[in-house]
């Protein structure tokens, strides 16, 4: 009896730790939830806030191409001279209280000066992205070259085998060059007369070698 009595109070001991652990780990983690939120890696974080707004540099790159390449045509050398023309005409002809910009025209100078402050770095700003595209066609077309000329060597070496190889190889001509020597050969041994085994004649139909070719 006195086993079992130990046994069950160990037990008991046992079951009254863990539920005091369970306890503390719930009212830990009650704790915690209530003063700290619980961060999901499941999830991404959301988006801080920042005081200074981000620009696309792509998005920006693209205008300036766009800007630079419309100041590059003719119709945006058309519209300017209509615009300057009738600004001039304007501000000459018109009745004095609707003129807007007397002579000299310090107005418009002003109008063309900033638009000249902000062409050339749109200009050159196009102008890198250009060089930038550039760099990275020549290094693909310097690459596909090397492949190229590595291909090339390759098929270069292949066919010096193959014409080393087909060099070794017996050819028609040589099989009935050899085959004429060995029939003069027989003959000749036949005039002697010395036994030899019985060959076709050297002067037989050539129809069968005119369909072999």
């Amino acid at each position: 009896m006195a086993p079992e009595r130990d046994g069950r109070e160990g037990r008991d001991g046992r079951e009254r730790v863990g539920g005091r652990a369970d306890a503390r780990e719930r009212a830990a983690t009650g704790a915690t939830a209530t003063t700290r939120p619980r961060t999901r890696l499941d999830q991404p974080m959301p988006p801080r806030r920042r005081l200074v707004p981000e620009w696309d540099p792509e998005a920006f790159g693209r205008l300036s191409e766009r800007i630079a390449r419309f100041l590059g045509t003719g119709r945006f050398i058309v519209w300017m001279t209509v615009v300057i023309i009738l600004w001039v005409v304007w501000n000459i002809f018109a009745p004095g209280d609707l003129r807007f910009d007397n002579y000299p025209f310090i107005f418009l100078t002003l109008m063309l000066s900033l638009q000249a402050s902000y062409a050339a770095p749109l200009i050159l700003l196009a102008q890198n992205r250009q060089d930038d595209r550039d760099r990275v066609n020549l290094e693909q077309d310097r690459k596909q070259n090397e492949r190229s000329i590595a291909d090339t060597e390759y098929l270069t070496r292949e066919i010096a085998a193959l014409r080393v190889g087909l060099g070794e190889v017996a050819t028609r001509d040589w099989i009935r060059s050899e085959l004429q020597d060995l029939v003069k050969e027989m003959e000749e041994h036949r005039r002697d007369g010395q036994v030899v085994f019985p060959t076709v004649p050297a002067d037989r139909p050539r129809g069968r070698d005119v369909e072999d070719r």
